[in-house]
């Protein structure tokens, strides 16, 4: 039984709710509240309307759950009815399995779920996940395009790494095993944050991945270990637009940022924010509907 079974030895419940591209990223926001895996899919070709699903227990968080979904209802315009189906844990694990094959990723990772047996057949890097953890895990466009980017800036040889919003750790682990450097892996969320401690013991990488519990650029000793020279920020575009001042402060010159979480229709702001801030354009890759941004700190100029 994976740890993920352990936790939900009853029931779980699926919520979803159907909302324009607009309104996306606040209802996304809403659901994180209360679920820890969040997905979003395309109802049909036009890109008109998305639905944003969650797992969480089984009346987790009611309150806290209405009460963010009136906020998103009331900044984005648009009031959205809440969808709710009971889930069996085990019966929800075993889609989540057949749904999750080993992913290759770029042209030098392997994305495995603890579920597979036996060793990668590819020469790539294999990344091992529990394959109940939706998000990062390998599998979705933000963290896929954010892969790919690693493998694009890796010929720099960053050493000083960051990455912030870390979820599974499945970025900071790459980093790690690619580059053979420590990485700082920062989440707001203890459950993340444990998950990616556990993932990095179970990929052999614990030496190199330290997980801590903060706030973003206000967490306590992040300052000190500052600039650093490659930033991974797999979040939302609202918060990454908020941070851009923060950082573009202290990233390293010449060093690099991977921004990613955006639909394609929400990269142009988070890259205006950035911009503003002095950070140029690199490179602008695309999985799916995400796009995934790569930033540079002009080497001799001034960032923030």
């Amino acid at each position: 039984m994976t740890a993920l079974a352990r936790r939900h030895a009853t029931e779980l419940e699926t919520i979803a709710v159907t909302v324009p591209a607009e309104a996306v990223e606040a209802y996304e926001e809403a659901l994180s509240v209360v679920c820890t895996t969040i997905g979003i899919f395309e109802m049909d070709d036009s890109q008109i309307l998305w639905r944003v699903e969650g797992v969480r227990d089984l009346g987790h968080g009611e309150g806290e759950l209405a009460a963010a979904l009136a906020l998103a209802a009331a900044v984005t315009g648009h009031e959205a009815e809440l969808d709710r189906v009971r889930t069996e844990a085990e019966g929800w694990l075993a889609r989540t399995y057949e749904s999750f094959p080993e992913q290759l990723v770029g042209q030098r990772f392997a994305v495995r779920g603890t579920h597979l047996d036996g060793e990668s057949a590819s020469r790539r890097i294999a990344i091992t996940l529990d394959a109940g953890m939706a998000f990062g895990s390998g599998e979705h466009g933000s963290t896929r395009g954010c892969l790919r980017a690693l493998e694009r800036v890796a010929h720099r040889r960053p050493r000083r790494i960051l990455d912030m919003g870390c979820g599974s750790g499945i970025l900071a682990m790459a980093a790690a095993a690619l580059l053979r450097r420590p990485v700082l892996a920062i989440d707001i969320e203890p459950w993340s944050v444990r998950t990616t401690r556990q993932n990095a013991a179970l990929n052999g990488l614990g030496a190199l991945v330290e997980a801590r519990l903060g706030n973003g650029w206000r967490t306590p000793g992040l300052k000190r270990r500052a600039p650093f020279d490659l930033v991974f920020a797999n979040i939302l575009a609202r918060p990454l637009c908020l941070m851009a001042q923060d950082l573009a402060l202290h990233l390293a010159p010449g060093g690099t940022a991977i921004l990613a979480g955006l639909l394609h229709g929400q990269a142009g702001m988070v890259l205006a924010a950035h911009r503003r801030q002095g950070l140029v354009l690199e490179r602008r890759l695309t999985e799916g509907d995400w796009t995934t941004l790569v930033l540079r700190k002009p080497s001799g100029g001034h960032a923030g």
